[in-house]
């Protein structure tokens, strides 16, 4: 069996789709290449940003939930979302930005032998930059160009996934014996011991940084909170594969689901962690020239017939 190619997606929960579209291209310089809806409630936006290309592995994903509540941090949770930069200096550059922009941000440090910028958004997701100086591995997209954000230190691709779990012999298990990760390495950090587990060729697009805390409580989600992670994979043979494979080490999982823009399969990681893997295409130019990308209301066939419903109960972004 193929093993992933690397991360694909990271969905969150916002509850102000408006201010956080705002947010993600003004301030990161990500480009929304998607807005559509939640298809499983498709009275709720879905917002995908990512590279200038839409590329699978540079993607983060917003589900717009306007009446939840605030994230109650805990163990159990999608802890922290990263995003790789060229080389060390593009910290210094996104320090210097952030403080000009009040964005709340730690010093930049060293984990697991790369220089990192912890930051937050306006809802308090908790991010990070990661230099990619040095690296080697799957590669990152490319960079989206805004007037603001040189090229050399745009943000071009998702860096690790962090997983904060109380029962961390079942997700390292679930990791290494199940989804053919590898165990690559533990390092200290934030008064604390992560392992670093890998796929495919590896690097900074390619790994999970699992933290074991049975001291906390449960993660109570909200806004600020990770919804799921995607792991990578080409196509859907591959897909299928890893679902009969999952069937056949007994992991429960939802079968072959159609979201259009790829086809994905969602299973649970003991401590209760969605994890879904996707297929690269067919990709969001599906619907939309490449060129146009999350400029209007895109809709998979199947929603199209409601389409005049689902935009009434929206409001506009640009409004």
């Amino acid at each position: 069996m193929l093993p992933f190619t690397g991360l694909h997606h990271v969905s969150a929960i916002t509850r102000d789709a408006k201010r956080n579209a705002a947010w993600y291209t003004n301030v990161l310089g990500l480009r929304l290449v998607k807005k559509t809806v939640n298809q499983d409630a498709p009275s709720m936006y879905h917002l995908f940003y990512a590279d200038g290309e839409g590329t699978p592995g540079t993607e983060m994903t917003f589900f717009e939930i306007p009446l939840v509540g605030r994230t109650r941090r805990g163990t159990n949770s999608l802890s922290t979302t990263s995003f790789r930069v060229p080389t060390d200096a593009s910290l210094d550059f996104w320090s210097a930005r952030f403080t000009s922009l009040g964005v709340t941000h730690e010093p930049v440090t060293k984990r697991a032998g790369r220089a990192t910028l912890r930051f937050e958004d306006e809802e308090g997701q908790r991010l990070m930059l990661v230099s990619d100086e040095g690296e080697r591995g799957v590669s990152g997209g490319v960079p989206h160009n805004v007037p603001d954000i040189p090229l050399r230190h745009a943000i071009y691709g998702l860096g690790p996934s962090y997983m904060t779990v109380a029962n961390v012999k079942a997700t390292d298990a679930l990791l290494t014996n199940v989804l053919h990760f590898r165990q690559k390495e533990t390092y200290e950090a934030d008064d604390t011991t992560y392992t670093v587990y890998e796929t495919g060729e590896g690097g900074a697009g390619a790994e999970i940084h699992v933290e074991h805390r049975d001291d906390l409580p449960i993660e109570r989600p909200g806004r600020g909170s990770v919804h799921h992670i995607a792991l990578r994979v080409s196509n859907e043979d591959e897909l299928n594969e890893w679902i009969d494979h999952l069937d056949a080490f007994g992991v429960r999982n939802s079968g072959y689901v159609d979201r259009f823009y790829f086809r994905s399969i969602y299973l649970k990681d003991p401590n209760g962690l969605t994890i879904e893997i996707a297929t690269d295409g067919p990709g969001f130019a599906v619907d939309e020239p490449a060129d146009a990308l999350g400029e209007s209301l895109a809709l998979p066939p199947f929603l199209e017939k409601e389409r005049d419903a689902i935009e009434a109960n929206l409001r506009p972004l640009d409004a």
